[in-house]
């Protein structure tokens, strides 16, 4: 039976006093930092209405101090003030333009700095120490990963082996209907389209013209294992042997079918007979 989940069930889910500590804790947080942010106004206020009244008694115009976020940007940006601007005049002036000595501001240097650092550490890292994989070295971790776990897949569901050597075509539907998901659930589509008519990639797999033989034996030697020359992969490292027999059985049963906007003949012309399904040998072959 399924564990059920909180959405279902709340009220009686055993999680559901870690949601509400959970839920109290943080309305109790945002509160907190609700009141903080309102003292810290109500202080401020009282600082300026006290600084407003000090100016008075001395008869000077009273100046607001930058508040915390201006002092901390005008830090980070290294800034200099617009009445201070003179000090830092270079002796560059055309037509009243003037050239002002203002340096990087030191996020950007310390933006730089980390670059460096991280570029030391990612050599060391990678390059020297080998304590993580580079790209190329994951990407074989994880080919070598998906062979093991389609290796135990394999091992838990036995599935009967085909003999390639006894293989015949049966025009069985049920046989076909199974190759024909095959066909949908690998993107055998992407190069021989949808409906096989084939495209730039792959041929055209409804005619009666093969490059590889159009025997029921060739298609299936080709779809195990694969046509470099031509991109055609070879299948058989990704797919069982009844896979690759159901995938031929439906490839074969797609002769004369001459879906629209095929593409033209390629190979040699092949002539094939199919085979009446036979009750006792395709209950077997399932």
């Amino acid at each position: 039976m399924a564990e059920r989940s909180f959405m279902d069930d709340p009220f009686n889910h055993p999680m559901l006093p870690y949601y509400l500590v959970f839920s109290l804790l943080f309305i109790s947080i945002v509160l907190v930092a609700v009141v903080t942010i309102y003292v810290l106004r109500i202080v401020n206020l009282l600082n300026e209405q006290v600084q407003k009244e000090k100016a008075q008694k001395l008869g000077v115009a009273y100046v607001p101090s930058p508040g915390w976020w201006a002092r901390f940007v005008q830090r980070m940006n290294a800034s200099v003030p617009l009445d201070q601007e003179r000090n830092i005049e270079l002796d560059h002036n055309y037509d009243g333009i003037k050239e002002l000595d203002n340096h990087l501001p030191p996020w950007w240097k310390w933006l730089f700095y980390g670059t460096i650092g991280w570029a030391a550490i990612y050599i060391i890292v990678f390059h020297f120490s080998a304590s993580l994989p580079l790209s190329q070295e994951e990407y074989l971790n994880e080919i070598a990963l998906a062979e093991e776990q389609a290796r135990q897949r394999k091992a838990a569901q036995p599935e009967e082996s085909i003999d390639e050597s006894k293989l015949e075509f049966m025009n069985d539907p049920a046989i076909i209907e199974k190759g024909k998901n095959v066909f949908a659930n690998n993107p055998c589509g992407s190069c021989h389209r949808n409906d096989a008519g084939g495209n730039t990639i792959g041929p055209n797999l409804t005619d009666e013209y093969w490059i590889h033989g159009g025997d029921v034996k060739s298609v299936f030697n080709t779809i195990k294992n694969g046509a470099v020359d031509k991109g055609m992969p070879a299948w058989g490292k990704a797919m069982g042997s009844q896979d690759l027999r159901n995938l031929t059985f439906y490839i074969m049963s797609l002769q004369g079918t001459n879906p629209p906007g095929a593409k033209a003949p390629q190979g040699d012309l092949f002539k094939q007979t199919a085979v009446k399904p036979d009750s006792t040998k395709a209950q077997a072959s399932l």
